[in-house]
């Protein structure tokens, strides 16, 4: 086997165990026509086969191509989809003053409360899309595209996620587009950020796996600017890799000193 492979086999795992250990047997995705809901979605198939229930959400932002994709995905892997349009909901809410950070942030908020209402419908969890190079760089909305029951992908830098999507055999429309959360029209994750994955992605692999420091970093030739670019966002957004932060008053309080697994049982 080579890397791929082993990281396809051991995620297939982990999503067979998490999930079957709470007592449910199926999953929701949210499908996007973008590569990391893909590479989740074609896992989770590999796993749940027709207990993996895929759902596009668009709205009136949204792209056609990006739809497209989703339903070529769909077709080459069998994947078994519907469609909730979340226009109605986006409209209902949109005033002509709002930014198109506002309007990114209110529809990924908006797909994540209609994927966990459809979970429910189905008995299901929810599986999460974000790779490591946006949880690092806080790049997602809180309780938009970052909730999820479980996420498969978060250890995976971006650039590792399209490694493993060319293993899995993901489509060549969406391993060839710029990435885009598909937020606004026109949208770029690269462009939004101003520096491409592999530029990101090999900065945080130095900070984060290999423990350099920022001047370290410099003197290996790193760009400064992108450095105390991915530096200061990695502990500006701390906030949103952890939960809720809860005002300790008494002697054993929740997150504080009151912590057991995820799964414990009596």
């Amino acid at each position: 086997m080579n890397k791929y492979q082993l990281i396809s086999h051991y995620l297939e795992n982990f999503l067979s165990h998490e999930v079957r250990k709470t007592g449910l047997r199926k999953v929701v995705v949210g499908l996007s026509g973008g590569l990391d809901s893909a590479v989740v979605a074609v896992l989770a198939h590999r796993v749940f086969g027709d207990d993996l229930l895929c759902i596009k959400m668009p709205s009136h932002f949204s792209s056609q191509s990006s739809l497209d994709d989703a339903d070529e995905l769909c077709e080459t892997f069998s994947l078994r989809c519907e469609t909730q349009s979340i226009e109605a909901m986006v409209r209902a809410y949109y005033t002509a003053d709002m930014s198109p950070l506002r309007v990114g942030n209110l529809s990924a908020r908006l797909r994540m409360v209609t994927l966990f209402d459809i979970s429910a419908r189905e008995g299901a969890l929810v599986l999460g899309t974000s790779n490591k190079s946006e949880l690092m760089l806080g790049y997602g909305t809180l309780y938009g595209d970052l909730a999820s029951a479980l996420n498969p992908i978060g250890d995976l830098y971006k650039t590792e996620v399209f490694e493993l999507a060319r293993e899995l055999g993901v489509n060549a429309s969406i391993l060839t587009k710029a990435p885009s959360a598909d937020l606004w029209e026109g949208q770029s994750d690269e462009t939004e950020i101003g520096y491409s994955y592999s530029d990101l992605d090999r900065v945080l692999r130095g900070y984060v796996e290999a423990r350099h420091t920022k001047e370290e970093l410099i003197e290996l030739g790193e760009d400064p600017e992108l450095v105390e670019m991915v530096i200061e966002r990695i502990y500006k957004n701390q906030f949103k890799r952890k939960m809720p932060l809860i005002a300790k008053l008494t002697s054993r309080t929740i997150n504080h000193d009151f912590n057991y697994p995820r799964d414990i049982t009596l």
